[in-house]
């Protein structure tokens, strides 16, 4: 693989560290990868949880943020759930790389829930759909299982720092099928164009945004873009809220599709779909990336 190209004025310091990073995450997908499938996921899933989420500082943002949610929850508690998340975020992590495995499994799943029906019926009168989620289970569980139904569901991605991981991460998305559209004028305007053509869309939605509207989640204000309801009301498409729920036995999922959320204002509209996310991380806390910065220090 030909090495990215990096901005003149990166420091060649950084420019080594993200070589070297990108060095170690590639070592571990492809030991994972030359593992059968449950044994990957479990593999990968403990390396987070013990390696890389302690040192990285994953471990400890977590913990400081299932702490100021839930202040009320015992030590003990509050170690289980972080616990749990790093180990999803490494099974998640591993999952999207399983480029074969992985969309197969989840093509054998049958979608849950109200919303399924609204998009079949979307899609038979050519009506545009955004599919709404959060860093909850797997988010692409469900774009799989869907896309192996026929569904042409894009995507928009945001391209990360490490430009080297970036080259091969953006893969991943595209090898679930559906086209991937970078954030940014260019990828926005395709995003847009797939929209207009009747097309069906996955949004996630649950990171700070700078300059976003406070909004709710989990009792605390949170920056919160409005972009998936703004584009449902611009182009009369609907709003449905999914999840990839993992189960117990760590492998396997259900793909929830929920009703749609009602046309009102852009505000009220992602509301409720924060309530949505929100009620789906009571319910299995450990599911959600903790991991992220998702309250800051000026939000209150």
């Amino acid at each position: 693989m030909a090495d990215p190209k990096l901005p003149p004025q990166e420091p060649f310091s950084r420019r080594a560290g993200h070589f070297l990073t990108n060095a170690l995450i590639v070592g571990i997908i492809k030991v994972g990868l030359l593992m059968p499938f449950r044994a990957r996921l479990g593999f990968v899933g403990w390396v987070m949880q013990n390696i890389i989420g302690p040192v990285a500082g994953y471990r400890d943002r977590a913990l400081q943020n299932v702490a100021m949610i839930w202040p009320e929850l015992s030590e003990t508690r509050r170690n289980e759930i972080v616990a749990g998340c790093l180990n999803n975020v490494g099974r998640t992590f591993i999952e999207n790389y399983s480029t074969k495995a992985f969309p197969a499994r989840m093509a054998r799943n049958t979608p849950q829930g109200p919303g399924f029906a609204a998009l079949e019926e979307a899609a038979q009168k050519g009506q545009a759909v955004i599919l709404v989620t959060g860093h909850f289970g797997n988010y692409e569980a469900t774009r799989a299982c869907l896309v192996a139904r026929g569904y042409d569901i894009g995507g928009l991605y945001r391209d990360m720092k490490n430009p080297y991981f970036n080259a091969h991460y953006v893969k991943t998305m595209e090898a679930f099928g559906g086209p991937v559209f970078p954030q940014g004028r260019r990828g926005t305007a395709g995003f847009v164009r797939h929209l207009k053509n009747g097309g069906q869309l996955v949004l996630l939605f649950d990171q700070h945004v700078f300059g976003a509207p406070k909004l709710d989640f989990l009792g605390k204000p949170a920056n919160t873009a409005l972009s998936a309801a703004e584009l449902a009301l611009r182009y009369d498409a609907l709003l449905i809220p999914f999840y990839g729920i993992r189960q117990a036995d760590g492998v396997s999922f259900d793909a929830v599709l929920e009703a749609p959320i009602p046309h009102s204002d852009a505000i009220t509209m992602t509301q409720a779909l924060n309530d949505s996310l929100a009620a789906r991380v009571k319910a299995h806390p450990e599911q959600w990336f903790w991991v992220h910065t998702r309250w800051r220090p000026e939000e209150g």
